[in-house]
């Protein structure tokens, strides 16, 4: 039996070697097994306006206005958010806003502040 390791996407056992990379048959994964950022746990990347990256419980500020659904006031420019939560999907950062409650922000409408 061979002592190759676990797909660190899957944890499939199935994984086999093609050169140097090894790859998993069931969700199709590639990795280096040489490569030390490979075998770290790849976790949710998230980049604000600027393209740095951002962190739960990170504070932001809006750079633009944006209009709320079912709010009379947009949320202007420079509002300071804290404490945000990473999420996958497209609106990927969850918070709570002071005045407009919890909400779903785009991170290409944020800076870290």
């Amino acid at each position: 039996m061979s002592d190759l390791p676990n797909c660190p996407k899957c944890d499939s056992a199935y994984a086999y070697e093609d050169g140097s990379m090894l790859i998993c048959p069931e969700c199709a994964h590639e990795w280096n097994p040489n490569d030390t950022s490979a075998n770290e746990e790849d976790g949710l990347v998230v980049k604000d306006s600027n393209g740095n990256l951002l962190a739960d419980g990170d504070t932001v500020t809006v750079i633009k206005d944006l209009k709320v659904k079912g709010a009379s006031n947009p949320l202007k420019v420079g509002t300071r958010v804290k404490n945000i939560r990473l999420v996958e999907g497209d609106h990927n950062i969850d918070c709570k806003i002071d005045g407009f409650g919890a909400m779903k922000l785009k991170s290409e409408f944020v800076k870290k502040a």
